[in-house]
C-alpha cells in the first residue's frame, strides 16, 4: 500500500473521518496484507460505470456488482459501499484490514480494494453459483433441490470457515452476521464466508468477551449479544446453529408468510428437538424423505447445541467440524422410517 491512498483521500475536502481510513490500514501495513489498491477509474471501467445490468446483489452497506479486470482477464465482484459516514467507514476498514489478514477456502478471497475520495470499493473473486439463500429459499422452478448430502458438506465447509477465523486466525476474528445470504458458492459448490464489514477481533488476553454496538441480523443473532452487546465466539456458534436449522429443514428463520406459530423456525422447532419420531416435521419437505434418519437425528442435535441459550453450553466450532466430517460422509441409508 502506499502514499497514493492518503492522497486520494485528501482530494475532494474528504474531510477528517475519511482520511482516518486509509491512515488506518497504512498504519495496519504488514507483509500479511496483500489487498492491492485499485483507483476508481479502473473499477467504474471493469463494471461499465457500474451498469445496472451487472448488478448480483445489495444489501444494507452497499450494492454488487459484477466485473471484469482486464489486466488480469479476471471476472471480480466488485462492492460499492454506501455514501458513508462514520459506519461506512468502520466496515470498509474492517473488511480490508480483516480479509487480508486471512487465507481460507471457505472464506472468500479479498483481491483489491478503493480508497479514493468518498468512494469506498471493495473486490472480491467472483463466485459463479450466488448465495446459499437463493438455492435454500429463492430456487428456481428449473433448478434441483439440494440433497442431503450436499446440505451436509455445505454446512461442513461453513463451519470450518468459523473454526478458522475462531482458532487460526491470529488474533482470533468473530464473523458476527453469519446468515445464507452472506455464504456464497464458488464453481464447485464450495461455501465461502463474505461481507466482514461487521466482523471483530477477538478479547484480549485475560478478558472473555468484548462489548460492542449491537448489529447484525435479526434472527442470526445470539440471544445474549442481542440484550447485551457481549459479544463471543460462541455468538458465531448459535449463529451457525441457526443457518444449519435452515439447511436442514428449508425455512428462513423469521417467515411472516407462515401461521403465527411457525413464523419464527427457532420457536417452532425447538419443542420438537427433543422427540425423534417429530424430526421429520423438521426436515425439508424438498427432500422427499430420501436422508439416513440417524444422520437426521444427530444433524438436529448438534444445531439444538449450538441454539442453546447459555453460550457456555454451546459447542466450540471445532467440535461441530468434527461432527459434521462425519455427517459428511455418510451417503446411505436413506430411508426415513420404516427401518
Amino acid at each position: 500500500m502506499t502514499q497514493e491512498v492518503v492522497d486520494d483521500m485528501n482530494t475532494e475536502n474528504a474531510g477528517s473521518k475519511q482520511r482516518m481510513v486509509a491512515e488506518e490500514v497504512l498504519k495496519h501495513e504488514n507483509p500479511e496484507i496483500v489487498a492491492e489498491v485499485y483507483n476508481f477509474r479502473d473499477l467504474a471501467h471493469a463494471t461499465e460505470n457500474f451498469n445496472p445490468d451487472l448488478l448480483v446483489g445489495k444489501g444494507g452497506f452497499g450494492r454488487v456488482y459484477k466485473g471484469h479486470l482486464e489486466g488480469k482477464d479476471q471476472d471480480v465482484a466488485v462492492k460499492q459501499l454506501d455514501m458513508i459516514g462514520v459506519q461506512g467507514n468502520s466496515e470498509f476498514l474492517a473488511e480490508v484490514l480483516t480479509l487480508s489478514r486471512v487465507r481460507h477456502p471457505n472464506l472468500v478471497n479479498l483481491i483489491g480494494y478503493c480508497a479514493n475520495g468518498h468512494q469506498r470499493l471493495l473486490v472480491y473473486e467472483y463466485m459463479t453459483n450466488g448465495s446459499l439463500e437463493e438455492h435454500i429459499f429463492d430456487l428456481d422452478d428449473d433448478k434441483t433441490p439440494f440433497d442431503w448430502h450436499t446440505r451436509m458438506m455445505l454446512a461442513k465447509g461453513v463451519a470450518k470457515g468459523l473454526e478458522y477465523l475462531h482458532n487460526e486466525a491470529d488474533p482470533p476474528i468473530i464473523y458476527r452476521d453469519l446468515k445464507s445470504s452472506n455464504i456464497l458458492l464458488d464453481d464447485d459448490m464450495n461455501p465461502k464466508l463474505s461481507d466482514f464489514g461487521l466482523a471483530k477481533f477477538g478479547p484480549k488476553e485475560g478478558e472473555d468477551h468484548i462489548s460492542t454496538r449491537v448489529m447484525g441480523t435479526y434472527g442470526h443473532s445470539s440471544p445474549e449479544y442481542a440484550m447485551t452487546g457481549e459479544l463471543t465466539t460462541k455468538s458465531d456458534v448459535y449463529s451457525f446453529g441457526v443457518v444449519f436449522l435452515e439447511l436442514i429443514s428449508g425455512r428462513k428463520v423469521i417467515d411472516h408468510r407462515r401461521p403465527s406459530e411457525e413464523k419464527n423456525l427457532i420457536t417452532w422447532a425447538q419443542p420438537l428437538f427433543k422427540d425423534q419420531s417429530k424430526h421429520p416435521m423438521v426436515a425439508d419437505p424438498l427432500l422427499n424423505g430420501d436422508y439416513p434418519i440417524k444422520c437426521l437425528h444427530q444433524a438436529i442435535a448438534i444445531a439444538a447445541m449450538c441454539l442453546q441459550e447459555e453460550p457456555n453450553t454451546r459447542p466450540y466450532m471445532s467440535d461441530v467440524v468434527v461432527a459434521l466430517d462425519y455427517l459428511a460422509m455418510v451417503q446411505d441409508d436413506h430411508k426415513p422410517s420404516g427401518d
